[in-house]
């Protein structure tokens, strides 16, 4: 399970439909719905909320709405009701640049002409329920190589 800290314009197609896929798994596990994966570190951040559903739904939405842009057809009626619009996170920049870096890495083997983009941009643009604060990168994280 990845869910990314990174704003959804930043993935390929395929990468767009996995964060899809696993935000909607992450919103069953926060619900109680499913067994599998309720220990996930990167659920850590959502159940330090007050309200875990509420923030999963927005972060949700951002993704339809990436989607929505493409011309992709996801089922808005899968995301929760949100009772809070004002949910925000915090992101370190060493999670931050951990995040970009593993992204790159992907889309270089799977999307040529998206890595090629994203190789262009100066920084990446953060998930809109994200803030940026110093620091490294999360505990929660399971860095790959490291």
């Amino acid at each position: 399970m990845r869910l990314w800290s990174l704003h959804p314009r930043h993935l390929d197609t395929k990468g767009l439909v996995a964060l899809w896929r696993e935000g909607l798994l992450a919103q069953a596990v926060l619900y109680g719905q499913t067994k599998g994966y309720r220990n996930h570190p990167q659920l850590e951040r959502f159940r330090a909320l007050a309200s875990p559903q509420n923030a999963i739904a927005l972060y949700l939405r951002s993704v339809q709405q990436e989607a929505d842009s493409r011309g992709y057809l996801f089922d808005a009626s899968k995301i929760q009701p949100v009772n809070d619009t004002d949910v925000v996170l915090s992101v370190t920049n060493g999670q931050v640049d951990y995040e970009w870096e593993h992204l790159l890495r992907k889309l270089e083997v799977r999307s040529p002409a998206t890595y090629a983009q994203a190789q262009r941009m100066e920084s990446p643009q953060l998930h809109p329920m994200f803030t940026l604060t110093t620091g490294p990168i999360a505990d929660w994280e399971r860095p790959l190589g490291r």
